[in-house]
């Protein structure tokens, strides 16, 4: 995990630099108005980069008043393809591209470092499981709480997993990061699409166990500590907190960015850090 940390972080800073002929911002301010006129910028894919997204969105604008910002949140999978087929300027992935993609002709930016919270629903007596009593209740290992002895709290019952979608960016880190891919997802996982449905479903389930972006958990829902680690960003950050993986903003090699689109991703890898360390990890 420290590994993983280090390449992603040290790849960052250096991507950030500079990119599609466009410098970083040094200052604390977005770039002037002067680099677009009334230019919409399009954004799409993960719905775990998306809340963050939305806070460069809110504040970009506040200050470039020609800039317009559109973000769908329709999957890291959408995100990655759109991005190279011109449907985004930009894309968003919560999940590393993949040797072929980058070979295809992507261009990946880490903005970000986030982790992955493993959630019970807030009446549930458990507080921690390990990284293989996790693989075990998402392969179907394990079925029933009793059997996680005394993880369980006390709880017995049929565990309800509940999963994100195929092409979820989340999903192919957990999957990742756990150890097992979508062959061996438990044949009975519900699934669901985007952060909210699966936070809605575990609030509203009390035998139900899930899995959502660190930087989206709130009141609704439990985070598990994991191998005796708590999850949050300062562990996520010192590596002893496992399941983590990057913020991507995903642009297409060879395509010269519009100066808007090209300074509003300068920004959120500089000036705009100081909004990633609300409820993630800075690449700074």
């Amino acid at each position: 995990m420290k590994k993983f940390l280090f390449v992603f972080l040290s790849f960052a800073l250096v991507a950030g630099i500079a990119f599609a002929g466009g410098g970083s911002q040094s200052s604390s301010q977005p770039a002037s108005q002067s680099a677009s006129q009334t230019h919409t910028i399009s954004v799409g894919g993960s719905t775990s980069v998306a809340p963050l997204m939305e806070l460069f969105q809110a504040e970009y604008e506040k200050a470039n008043s020609g800039v317009k910002i559109t973000i769908s949140g329709t999957g890291s999978g959408d995100g990655i393809k759109g991005a190279g087929e011109g449907t985004y300027e930009i894309g968003m992935s919560s999940r590393e591209l993949t040797p072929a993609e980058i070979g295809a002709g992507l261009d990946p930016h880490v903005v970000a470092i986030d982790g992955i919270a493993v959630i019970v629903n807030n009446g549930s007596p458990l507080s921690g499981l390990t990284m293989a009593q996790i693989k075990d209740i998402y392969t179907g290992a394990i079925t029933r709480w009793e059997q996680l002895g005394a993880a369980a709290g006390g709880k017995t019952g049929g565990i309800a997993v509940v999963s994100r979608e195929p092409g979820s960016g989340t999903r192919g880190a957990f999957q990742e990061l756990i150890g097992f891919n979508d062959g061996a997802l438990v044949q009975n996982a519900i699934i669901f699409d985007g952060t909210g449905a699966i936070k809605s479903a575990v609030a509203g389930n009390a035998d139900a166990i899930g899995y959502i972006s660190l930087g989206s958990v709130d009141t609704t829902a439990k985070a598990l500590s994991v191998d005796g680690v708590a999850a949050t960003n300062d562990n996520v950050k010192a590596g002893t907190y496992r399941i983590a993986r990057p913020f991507i903003l995903i642009t297409k090699k060879g395509v010269t960015l519009h100066p808007a689109a090209a300074a509003f991703l300068s920004w959120t890898m500089d000036a705009g850090q100081s909004i990633v360390q609300r409820s993630w990890i800075s690449i700074k």
